[in-house]
């Protein structure tokens, strides 16, 4: 019994020890709110992870996909976390194809109605 315990990690654990989620209850709430999917079935905080399973975590509107190479309990550094998956998610968009986000020029004080309006505009918002 003791060898199957050591065979496997829980996956909010092993999320946070690789560095995929901040803390360890965030990786937890992302299980709970179907984030997280091991071998693509949706995956609650306990459920066991082994080596060679693959994980999807989606976060910050992308999809992480990884591959468990190592099992780790503690939180490690970043160049050590690398080493325990295989990540196989596609990259990134570019900086470009995000969403411009309107600025105003430091200093110029409170935006007009007719500033704010066309803010709304631009973002897609309706006023009531």
């Amino acid at each position: 019994m003791a060898s199957e315990e050591e065979s496997s990690v829980r996956v909010d654990s092993w999320i946070w020890s690789v560095r995929l989620a901040r803390t360890r209850s965030a990786a937890a709430a992302a299980c709970r709110a179907g984030h997280v999917r091991v071998n693509g079935e949706r995956a609650k905080p306990a459920q066991p992870v082994r080596s060679g399973d693959e994980i999807r975590v989606r976060q910050e509107g992308r999809e992480r996909i990884v591959v468990v190479t190592k099992l780790i309990r503690k939180r490690v550094g970043a160049p050590v976390a690398v080493e325990c998956y295989q990540d196989n998610s596609p990259p990134p968009p570019p900086r470009e194809q995000a969403v411009p986000v309107a600025r105003r020029d430091r200093g110029t004080g409170r935006p007009t109605k007719r500033e704010r309006r066309d803010t709304e505009r631009l973002r897609g918002v309706t006023g009531t």
